[in-house]
């Protein structure tokens, strides 16, 4: 029994901390977590900066659609 208690705390525990460390956009279902302040569906299909309305956005070094060709951690910047 104690055992279950303490499972099942670790559980509500560890889903509290994701849900807090995970950026809004990305907990939304189909949302890649490279771009954490807008919400840019998964690869595939690769994305270009034409088919997204978003500009200069915070790119994480994971970067699966290259928005972010020179590197500089902001994404369709023209």
């Amino acid at each position: 029994m104690l055992v279950k208690l303490f499972y099942g705390l670790a559980i509500a525990l560890l889903t509290t901390w994701v849900m807090i460390s995970v950026p809004v956009s990305a907990q939304q279902s189909n949302c890649s977590p490279a771009y954490p302040d807008v919400c840019i569906p998964l690869a595939p299909p690769d994305l270009d900066c034409g088919d997204i309305s978003a500009r200069r956005f915070r790119v994480l070094q994971l970067d699966p659609h290259r928005f972010d060709g020179d590197k500089d951690g902001i994404g369709c910047e023209q």
